[in-house]
């Protein structure tokens, strides 16, 4: 057993290779302990270098859906009617914990996954919309300011 610590780019692919060759070693041999350090230190390094981001809630739901032959409307009572499962899923309104809970339930899924945060579609045009008003109010202020002066 000639294990190396796993630095670089060029290590890791040297490990996958050997990993490849003593994968399926029977228990209990040197091969099989070599082949349980490696997954281990390969696991260390994809970890640092190749991080996997939490799903997205909102597609978590979609996959999950998908994989029991759900449709949207079968979630109405899950989550509180069909106009609200549409609103969720078209990312216009935020989950709630009760709705939270409920999915938990229903779809099997970790509340852990649930719980990020996500955008909603439109949030940043709701927020250009609020200053393009606020600006037109204060042009009518003073508007009128100038017009009564």
């Amino acid at each position: 057993m000639n294990i190396k610590l796993i630095k670089t780019e060029e290590d890791y692919q040297i490990a996958l290779k050997r990993l490849e060759v003593i994968f399926d070693a029977k228990s209990e041999t040197i091969e099989s302990d070599e082949a349980d350090i490696l997954g281990l230190m390969i696991d260390e390094y994809e970890k640092k270098h190749y991080p996997i981001e939490a799903a997205d809630p909102i597609e978590a739901i979609k996959i999950r859906m998908e994989e029991l032959n759900l449709k949207q409307v079968d979630l109405a009572d899950t989550i509180g009617g069909k106009n609200r499962v549409s609103e969720i899923m078209n990312r216009k309104r935020k989950l709630t914990v009760e709705m939270i809970r409920n999915l938990t339930g229903r779809l099997n899924l970790s509340p852990g996954l649930l719980i990020h945060d996500y955008k909603l579609t439109g949030q940043k045009r709701a927020l250009t919309n609020k200053k393009v008003a606020r600006h037109q109010i204060r042009n009518k202020k003073s508007l009128n300011i100038t017009r009564t002066v």
